[in-house]
């Protein structure tokens, strides 16, 4: 079995939790199937009948990302090598590859869910991918997604000496970009190189109507900064390189998994049970994947899934997510999150202007360093410090920076020139970047 021989499902083609249960249980059998026809869960499944229904998947045990690692590169591939239509490898991994890979099939099936964004893709688009393309799926995801519904395509990627935060700038403002795709972090950058340039990031981009971010926890305070500067909607997308989009926002602003494409567990870390909803780490059994069919697979982020409805009238379970297991630091007595401290940098008054902040746990204090103004340092720091210690009860010192220090102007208006590699060089030229290019 190299294909899926079912349509893939779309919303509104069931009305309730129990019928989205009975088209699960539907796909289940033939997802298991084309499992088995890897090495890997050939041998995990043993000798005898496959698994074929929930009951069977229950007594499964987990595939970790070690198990991808251990089996690559093609350890896990369920069709002929030829089939295959793009190899990815996911960031993180610690010095070993993760790979996965795709078939033009699968493709189809990737492309859809990421689509589903509650303020719609359209050929009136011109949408600037600024997420990697190198290895990981992220910026071939947006773009698959983009020209699946005829939009234009801006392919913005990022880290790239091709594209500084000056050109990024310049193509938001000069092209009339309608959607973008990018970690929070990065809209915050825009919005500060918009504003050496002399531009309002609210005003001047007057095309723009939505952000649309993922690849890294973001809380509610951050998002609201986020869509006050640019005047837009902030939409947020979970997902992995492994698995493609997990989970996207309806227009109520409620994360949902795409159970009608996959089947979702989340396995308690102290016990190992898994049950449908409840905090713990995400568990997610692909329906319709070809090349690389995964079951059980733990994905390690730290979730909240909850079944209950929702306006939308999705009938999908809304998950919250933590991150890669809530890491936390000790201070004092307490454990400190990122998101805690998040919360607190962005929830001061907006006046203050702070977009860019480093904290550091140690023993006995939270230092936090934070971007702002001389006319408001005083103030944002008695405002920080009262918040920390009330919130997350920990003493605080925190150091007001002068703008341009955390993220240095140049890096935000520099334009870098990027060439060609040559070995032949003239009498006063440097030599030594002989067949280097950057």
């Amino acid at each position: 079995m190299t294909a899926r021989t079912s349509p893939l499902p779309q919303i509104g083609q069931w009305q309730s939790f129990e019928e989205l249960a009975e088209l699960q249980d539907k796909f289940l059998a033939e997802a298991l199937a084309r499992a088995a026809q890897s090495p890997f869960y050939a041998t995990r499944f043993g000798p005898g009948p496959t698994p074929a229904d929930r009951s069977d998947l229950d007594g499964l045990a987990f595939t970790s990302k070690q198990d991808l690692r251990d089996n690559y590169p093609f350890g896990l591939l369920a069709v002929p090598r030829r089939e295959l239509a793009t190899y990815h490898e996911s960031s993180g991994t610690a010095g070993q590859p993760t790979p996965s890979y795709y078939t033009a099939e699968d493709w189809v099936d990737l492309a859809e869910r990421y689509a589903r964004k509650w303020i719609g893709i359209s050929p009136d688009d011109i949408f600037l991918v600024r997420t990697p393309y190198a290895l990981m799926i992220t910026g071939h995801l947006a773009h698959a997604a983009a020209r699946l519904h005829g939009a234009t395509v801006i392919p913005g990627d990022n880290r790239s000496l091709a594209m500084p935060y000056s050109r990024v700038i310049r193509v938001l403002h000069d092209l009339g970009v309608t959607l973008t795709w990018s970690m929070p972090t990065e809209t915050l950058l825009w919005a500060a190189a918009a504003r050496a340039r002399g531009l309002d990031p609210g005003r001047d981009f007057p095309a723009l109507r939505a952000l649309f971010v993922g690849g890294e926890p973001m809380s509610d305070p951050r998002r609201r900064r986020i869509s006050e500067l640019w005047n837009v909607p902030v939409i947020q997308e979970y997902g992995s390189t492994e698995t493609g989009s997990l989970a996207g926002e309806c227009p109520h602003g409620q994360m949902h998994l795409w159970a009608d494409r996959m089947m979702f567990e989340v396995r308690d870390p102290r016990t190992g049970q898994t049950s449908p909803e409840g905090t713990g780490s995400l568990v997610v059994t692909p329906l319709f994947h070809v090349a690389m069919p995964l079951v059980r697979y733990d994905l390690g982020d730290h979730v909240e899934v909850s079944y209950s409805d929702c306006p939308c009238g999705w009938m999908l379970p809304k998950v919250h997510v933590a991150g890669r297991a809530a890491f936390a630091y000790p201070v004092g007595t307490r454990q400190v999150t990122q998101q805690q401290v998040e919360e607190i940098v962005f929830g001061l008054d907006q006046r203050f202007g702070v977009l860019f902040w480093r904290a550091r746990a140690e023993p006995q204090a939270l230092r936090v360093e934070i971007e702002v103004g001389a006319e408001y340092a005083s103030a944002a720091v008695a405002a920080l410090i009262a918040a920390v210690r009330s919130t997350v009860g920990v003493e605080c010192q925190v150091t007001a920076a002068a703008p341009g220090t955390l993220v240095p102007v140049h890096v935000l208006t520099g334009v870098h020139d990027v060439v060609k590699p040559r070995s032949l060089f003239g009498p006063d030229e440097d030599w030594d970047k002989a067949l280097l290019y950057y």
